[in-house]
């Protein structure tokens, strides 16, 4: 593998050599490009690709949730309502239905 690395430069300054493989996207990269994340070498481009994914992965987990916990409120705060008007007609005196409260 030493040779391999020996004969290569990198892919994104061809007038260096390469110093490492991304395992990932298997591109030969020098020094500067190539980087340690989680015990493992990985290139610029694979590193924000991988955290890009985790972000979605977070967002979309997020986004599974929300009309749950929205579909709750909303059914709460009907059910609020209509309590609040049922105690409100509740509260109506009986006067008010036999007619005589307007005479």
């Amino acid at each position: 593998m030493a040779s391999v690395l020996g004969d290569t430069t990198c892919s994104l300054h061809p007038d260096r050599q390469s110093t490492a493989r991304c395992p990932t996207c298997r591109q030969f990269y020098c020094a500067e490009c190539i980087t340690e994340h989680d015990g493992r070498l990985t290139c610029a481009s694979c590193l924000r690709s991988r955290s890009e994914s985790s972000e979605k992965g977070k967002m979309e987990r997020r986004w599974v949730i929300a009309p749950f916990v929205q579909f709750a409120l909303a059914l709460l705060l009907v059910w609020v309502l209509f309590y609040l008007f049922g105690e409100t007609l509740g509260d109506v005196p009986d006067d008010f239905h036999d007619g005589t409260i307007w005479e």
